[in-house]
């Protein structure tokens, strides 16, 4: 299980998107990688209107905001077999 941060430097949303990642961690197990866009023209160019984005093994899940007990829904749902499936508003 692999859960990916898109983020930048000195942003607020990215900081507390990661605060609540890093909590729901405290409960479930999983890899955890924060990139910053501003390394990768290509990521910045994707996500730069977006972020934090939250990906679930690879999966867009969730971008602007991270509600913690949604995401470890999510989380169990892939550990169980279940495919990611996007919540309105999340277009990612």
């Amino acid at each position: 299980m692999r859960v990916d941060i898109y983020s930048k430097p000195r942003c607020s949303l990215c900081e507390k998107a990661l605060a609540v990642v890093e909590e729901v961690r405290t409960r479930l197990p999983f890899e955890l990688y924060v990139t910053d866009i501003l390394q990768s023209p290509d990521l910045f160019e994707a996500w730069r209107y977006d972020i934090p984005v939250v990906l679930i093994d690879g999966v867009p899940a969730f971008k602007h905001r991270v509600d913690a007990e949604t995401l470890e829904v999510r989380i169990r749902e892939v550990m169980n077999g279940i495919p990611i499936a996007k919540t309105v508003g999340q277009d990612g």
